[in-house]
């Protein structure tokens, strides 16, 4: 049994949260009511959540040491998380986004810079920081990074999990080595080519050899393709404030579902309600709830099924 139940290695970012009435109009002008700095990024915030349900987390990736990077810094250490393969990158700065909330809708816009200086060397990847592990997870940026550490999970029987929303060059040599897929709903198409949503995630998985091959699907749920078939699970319905994250705490609540053994429809299920709670609170990591939360939504939220998703999935079981 590893030491940690799960290990992550990939991004944090700090972010600025513009909110605005509405999102204005393409070359528009338009006041913001509020700005807003909080702690966010892929994998950190993934790890975060996984915190929050009580499991035990290490957490690695760069850090820069200006003043976005203590906040970031000091966020991560008031959550239980080991943090001893952290590295400040010195006169570097940390990761930031501008997002536009639009508070009509709480959709938001994302605007981000990372600088080369943060960037992660495979070689700063150890077997020992990876096999202390129960599951590993990763995202697709410092591709090479990402790929030599499911490299290491995969030679000690460690499962991977990846969340990518971009096609990066080189992540060719990450997928081999991938349990858990699960995208943006953008990346299956971009990658093979293949339009048709369950036909892209169905090509990924048979010439990868994942487990579990899933998209996320923002306001209309999850589709992932596990055992040979299809399983469609909608959205939790509820008062959306603020998008930013609820993609990231998805990833950090499925990691939850694969360690305690969920079967992939109550997995995502399980993932849909956490990032929707998320989402009734400002900033990537406003409303991360405990498992009592997520599941008291799962029993009484209404459900926003998108139907061509769920006659679909349903026909294949």
């Amino acid at each position: 049994m590893g030491e940690f139940d799960v290990v992550g290695v990939g991004l944090n970012a700090t972010d600025t949260l513009l909110l605005v009435p509405h999102f204005p109009a393409y070359a528009g002008k338009a006041p913001f009511e509020e700005e807003i700095v909080s702690p966010g990024g892929q994998v950190a915030s993934a790890m975060v959540a996984c915190a929050r349900l009580g499991l035990r987390v290490k957490y690695i990736g760069s850090i820069g040491d200006d003043e976005r990077g203590r906040i970031q810094i000091e966020s991560l250490r008031g959550t239980g998380i080991n943090l001893d393969h952290v590295q400040l990158r010195r006169n570097c700065p940390n990761q930031s986004a501008y997002i536009v909330v639009d508070r009509s809708t709480g959709e938001r816009t994302v605007l981000w810079r990372r600088a080369a200086c943060l960037r992660i060397d495979p070689a700063e990847i150890t077997p020992e920081q990876i096999a202390c592990a129960r599951l590993l997870h990763i995202d697709g940026h410092d591709t090479p990074a990402m790929a030599r550490a499911a490299e290491i999970a995969r030679q000690h029987g460690i499962p991977v999990s990846v969340d990518v929303d971009s096609v990066y060059h080189g992540f060719e040599h990450v997928l081999p080595n991938v349990d858990y897929l699960v995208s943006s709903s953008e990346f299956p198409s971009a990658w093979t080519g293949e339009q048709d949503p369950f036909v892209a995630l169905e090509t990924l998985q048979k010439e990868y050899g994942m487990k579990v091959a899933a998209m996320t699907l923002g306001a209309h749920g999850a589709l992932a393709r596990a055992d040979g078939r299809f399983v469609y699970s909608p959205a939790f319905v509820v008062n959306c404030i603020d998008t930013t994250g609820a993609g990231d705490v998805f990833h950090g609540a499925f990691c939850y579902a694969v360690l305690q053994g969920m079967p992939i429809r109550e997995a995502l299920e399980f993932s849909n309600a956490m990032g929707a709670l998320n989402c009734t609170a400002l900033g990537a990591r406003g409303g991360i709830r405990g498992v009592e939360d997520v599941r008291t939504l799962m029993e009484r939220a209404e459900r926003r099924r998108h139907p061509e998703f769920a006659a679909r999935s349903a026909a294949n079981c």
